[in-house]
């Protein structure tokens, strides 16, 4: 394997994974937002009833009957043999609603009263509340997260670990999107869950990167040969990540075969979450990092170039400046140049409008001495 790793090099092809897991994303979320979230009743408000079919009965047919009764909802299977069911609709049911559903119920698979054995009323509102506290939780998590970082490595890392974060989030939220899986409390829980599995292993590659290259002192010198040292970094932490995961998947696929669809709700975003969060560990965050560091390196030459570039602009806007400046004393100069020789031909006209008046007086006077 070591061999296998050797010949990866993992920052020279970074935007190649940039590209696969933007693609990823965009194309899950995208399908998701087209056909419509499936959002559960946590999120939606309505009503949950917890029926004991006392035999298998097809999902289809149920659903035959709550499109018979005009009400959207979701199915699924519960109890020994799957010879229960819960039926989530998205309207909040009256008493005399739940009662024409039963009946229809009755009508089509033969089940007695007592086959209903619970139900549940969950209001709009407290689905908003249970978004906005959801939304909450993970903004102060991802908070605390990037203090903690910060404070034990640098802020750039932290930069780096909630971006990769954010990418295993958002895989989720396409994979729940793009295969329309229904989205309730439990993936909230998951989610938290995941941002803790996620960032662990991050700190992991992370820390052994920070014994690589130097520490807070990578900072301070030129990033030449930074990509081997995170690459050398990766592969020694890699074969720890990935049998990390694979152990916990271990755990969760039989949990998600056999276990109920309270158990299976909980476990299938956990097992997104732990794929998303190895590889972005591994693909993503040290990637990002290495993409922060060499943005921010002041001997880097594509620094120095921005820097340059950005010293041209401003030249270029003092001398823009100045110009404009000059070509604002110019017209006011000329203008007071027109105004001084507008100034002059009104005095020569008033002076030869005078002069003239006198000439005429003085003609007008001497006619009248001679007459």
């Amino acid at each position: 394997m070591s061999d296998l790793l050797a010949k990866v090099h993992f920052m020279k092809n970074r935007r190649i994974y940039y590209c696969i897991t933007v693609a990823l994303i965009i194309i899950s979320i995208g399908i998701g937002l087209f056909r419509g979230y499936n959002f559960g009743i946590d999120f939606t408000g309505g009503t949950l009833l917890q029926l004991d079919m006392g035999q298998k009965v097809k999902i289809s047919e149920v659903n035959k009957v709550l499109s018979s009764q005009n009400l959207d909802g979701t199915v699924m299977y519960t109890g020994d043999n799957n010879e229960g069911i819960i039926i989530k609709t998205t309207q909040d049911l009256e008493a005399s609603e739940r009662q024409t559903l039963m009946d229809a119920m009755k009508e089509q698979f033969g089940i007695e009263d007592d086959a209903l054995q619970s139900v549940s009323n969950i209001g709009p509102s407290v689905g908003q509340t249970l978004r906005t506290s959801a939304a909450k939780a993970v903004a102060v998590a991802i908070v605390f997260m990037l203090i903690y970082i910060a404070f034990r490595f640098m802020w750039k890392y932290g930069i780096a670990a909630i971006l990769a974060l954010a990418n295993t989030i958002l895989i989720m939220i396409g994979f729940y999107g793009a295969f329309h899986v229904t989205i309730n409390s439990p993936f909230i829980a998951a989610v938290l869950t995941i941002l803790g599995y996620g960032i662990n292993d991050t700190i992991v590659i992370f820390d052994r990167i920070r014994e690589n290259t130097g520490g807070k002192e990578v900072a301070k010198r030129s990033l030449n040969g930074l990509d081997d040292k995170i690459d050398l970094s990766i592969r020694q932490t890699v074969g720890r990540s990935i049998m990390t995961s694979l152990t916990t998947i271990a755990v969760m696929v039989p949990l998600l075969i056999i276990g109920g669809s309270t158990i299976q709700s909980f476990i299938l975003p956990i097992l997104v979450g732990v794929l998303a969060s190895t590889c972005s560990s591994i693909f993503i965050a040290p990637a990002l990092w290495y993409d922060t560091m060499r943005l921010t390196d002041k001997n880097s030459p594509k620094y120095k170039e921005k820097q340059k570039q950005k010293r041209e602009k401003q030249l270029e806007k003092e001398k823009a400046k100045k110009a404009a400046e000059l070509e604002k004393e110019k017209a006011r100069k000329e203008k007071e140049r027109q105004a001084h020789l507008e100034e002059k031909r009104r005095r020569a006209e008033e002076k030869k409008k005078a002069y003239e008046q006198k000439k005429a007086e003085r003609e007008k006077a001497a006619e009248a001495s001679q007459s």
